[in-house]
């Protein structure tokens, strides 16, 4: 496996260094959620919470990207962890206000019956 790296920096008249700061993203906080659920959970309740999980940007105004999928690595190690939801946000304030938004806590009781582990990691992107 190679990998290339292409980099194009203009640093002519009219660029200052600032202007590049401007066009840099900033940074982002992501929340990366993974579940694990019980042994012989019913299809139709996962299926049930994964809707409701899906359905928490459209609620919650503060999440400013999502995106989920099922494992597939071929690798093994997932001990257990099948679904993996990636939520972004703009800041500590917003995760602040989505963690007890009563949208989150009515998705979060769908999982009392189905879920045996769950995995949450947050970070700044860099």
């Amino acid at each position: 496996m190679s990998f290339t790296l292409v980099s194009a920096c203009d640093h002519g008249e009219g660029h200052s260094d600032n202007d590049s700061e401007k066009a840099m993203p900033e940074k982002q906080l992501r929340h990366v959620v993974l579940f694990k659920f019980k042994e012989g959970a019913d299809p139709a309740a996962i299926k049930k919470a994964e809707d409701a999980f899906m359905a928490l940007p459209a609620k919650i105004p503060e999440i400013k990207g999502f995106e989920w999928g099922l494992n597939n690595s071929p690798e093994g190690l997932e001990k257990g962890f099948t679904h993996c939801y990636f939520l972004t946000f703009n800041s500590e304030e917003d995760r602040a206000i989505y963690l007890p938004h009563p949208d989150h806590q009515a998705f979060g009781k769908l999982l009392g019956d189905i879920l045996d582990d769950v995995l949450v990691v947050d970070y700044w992107n860099k």
